[in-house]
């Protein structure tokens, strides 16, 4: 990391140099221009490889971010970058660290993905813990289905993906304590002590407003 972070090689992000973020065994490097990633993959290739370690090649993507001005676009296409002796794949979208990035910086694709999982998470609950007492299913369901811990960072994304996913959000409720359809949500939400859908999304915010404040 030391290495990579000296070499003068990145971007100017909202005033502050940065070409290498880094998380676990996860590593993002990222730079302004083909031949200036090029050089950055290099240095982390010859720097690995004195320490005996190897990146996953087939974990390891690249993503070309277009600016918002079309009129700076210099190409639309790159020849593809070489690590060691691969080569590595362009993509639109990829998962990291939990979260779906796309190459046009919307998030839509992270809010379709949050539908699936509370859906998945609703129904092994469910059938696992249906039987269950009502004060023992609201402890579960507050545990498994109400933390959307990446939420604070959505910004972009279209009403009716969003309206989706308040909508999963209430489907799951109803079904998982035995509610009918019809029956209002807000009483339910009321008789049962859980959050609305707008206080779980204004309280994910407020934390990672904080924790960037701490940082």
């Amino acid at each position: 990391m030391s290495q990579i972070s000296t070499t003068g090689v990145g971007c100017n992000v909202g005033g502050i140099f940065i070409n290498v973020l880094a998380y676990a065994d996860g590593t993002v490097l990222l730079a302004p221009s083909w031949n200036a990633l090029q050089q950055l993959l290099s240095v982390l290739v010859m720097h690995i490889a004195d320490i005996d370690l190897t990146c996953n090649v087939k974990k390891t993507v690249c993503m070309i971010f277009e600016p918002k001005e079309r009129s700076r676009n210099m190409s639309v296409s790159f020849p593809q970058f070489k690590l060691g002796d691969s080569y590595l794949e362009f993509v639109k979208c990829f998962k990291y660290l939990g979260h779906m990035i796309t190459d046009t910086l919307d998030d839509d694709f992270d809010i379709q993905r949050e539908i699936r999982n509370l859906f998945t998470r609703t129904n092994t609950l469910a059938r696992r813990f249906g039987k269950c007492s009502t004060h023992v299913k609201i402890t579960l369901f507050k545990a498994y289905c109400v933390c959307l811990y990446d939420a604070g960072l959505w910004s972009k994304y279209s009403r009716g993906v969003f309206s989706k996913l308040i909508s999963c959000y209430h489907k799951c409720i109803k079904f998982f304590f035995g509610f009918k359809r019809r029956d209002s949500v807000t009483r339910i939400l009321f008789e049962l002590g859980l959050p609305s859908f707008n206080t779980i999304i204004h309280k994910s915010s407020v934390i990672l407003s904080l924790s960037r404040q701490t940082s």
